[in-house]
């Protein structure tokens, strides 16, 4: 599957299906789930735990919103079809667009990637940037409400057993908040598969990878005019990889990765020294000339997990679970062919890590 083989988004061909639409857990998938369902229902309410910053602020929800993530093609024009100028928030925002086949070097395999014969776009910015950027355009719509500090306590239950609404918590005080369609985008945490249980559903089977993958990322000072990027993976033969991307505020993200049981340090001078095993110099040059403006931020992935609602004889109405609630991953290192100019791959998320 690739981006020219998928139709673009049409808002013209999406009914009008309810009045009501809930999304727990404004995450991306959250966020532009609420797009989409804007253009079918009267009214959309996006609920999640944290605050939802007015700007460019991480949120606790996402613990690995400080490590670089990038945004792939399928991903941009998606998020162009639906919020138009998307691209330009986020340049407007500090965010840098690069062109991938000269601004980035990457390496694998023993060589670096040739120049590409055209440019290839590539936005480069924060994640918590990228999310700023989709929230921004989600609030301005007349359709939709967020509300940060909101817990979702339960879902609510007809007499056909399925899901109506949902009970929210803030503070101390609990309300009931019915509609006609809840969108479970909670990430790995979702508590879907235990609400089905308790109300005589089969939770959905898990399938689980153990990676063992882990990231350290230092923020490190960028002159204003140097747009260098690194990429270099890990490999069968080299469990450490790393990368260096340019985002805004004048800084780079500069992460190292180890897998299996390699972790990358969370000390700096050891997170210089294990850059310095990488089979390229340039992210330990970077870390030892730069001053860094923050600490180390480190973040572990144990395991990859799917959960098969597909596999399920019955399920709700009422509901649908998206994003990492149903599926999140890391690649393991694999020997692949070297990569060549004009390759691309399709990937079914919008902003991934970068590793």
């Amino acid at each position: 599957m690739t981006l020219a083989s998928v139709p673009r988004y049409d808002p013209d061909a999406i009914p009008a299906v309810g009045d009501h639409a809930v999304v727990v857990g404004a995450s991306v998938a959250g966020m532009v789930a609420a797009r989409v369902l804007d253009d079918a229902f009267d009214r959309v309410t996006v609920l999640d735990r944290d605050p939802l910053p007015a700007d460019v602020s991480a949120r606790r929800g996402v613990p690995q919103s400080r490590q670089p993530h990038v945004l792939l093609e399928a991903g941009r024009a998606t998020l162009e079809d639906l919020f138009p100028g998307y691209g330009e928030t986020l340049v407007e925002a500090g965010g840098l667009m690069l062109d991938w086949t000269t601004d980035l070097t990457y390496y694998q395999q023993g060589g670096v990637l040739a120049t590409g014969p055209q440019p290839k776009v590539l936005y480069s910015a924060s994640r918590p940037l990228f999310e700023h950027a989709i929230r921004q355009r989600l609030a301005a719509r007349d359709g939709v409400t967020l509300r940060g500090e909101t817990q979702v306590a339960d879902y609510l239950a007809d007499d056909a057993n399925d899901v109506a609404g949902v009970e929210v918590r803030k503070g101390d005080d609990t309300a009931d908040l019915p509609a006609d369609l809840v969108v479970d985008a909670t990430g790995r945490t979702s508590s879907t598969p235990s609400w089905l249980d308790a109300h005589g559903y089969d939770a959905p089977p898990v399938d689980e990878l153990t990676v063992d993958v882990a990231y350290s990322t230092a923020i490190v000072e960028r002159p204003p005019d140097d747009r260098r990027a690194y990429f270099v993976p890990p490999s069968p033969q080299q469990p450490r990889g790393g990368g260096v991307f340019p985002v805004e505020g004048d800084r780079w993200l500069v992460t190292l990765q180890g897998v299996h049981g390699d972790d990358p340090p969370t000390d700096v001078d050891a997170l210089r020294e294990y850059a310095q095993t990488l089979p390229i110099d340039d992210l330990a040059e970077l870390l030892a000339s730069q001053p860094l403006v923050e600490e180390v931020a480190h973040y572990p992935f144990p395991a990859t997990r799917r959960r098969r609602y597909e596999a399920l004889d019955e399920f709700p109405d009422g509901l649908v679970v998206l994003g990492d609630a149903v599926a999140s991953f890391k690649r393991k290192p694999r020997r692949i062919p070297r990569p060549t100019v004009g390759g691309e791959e399709a990937d079914t998320r919008c902003i991934i890590p970068v590793f």
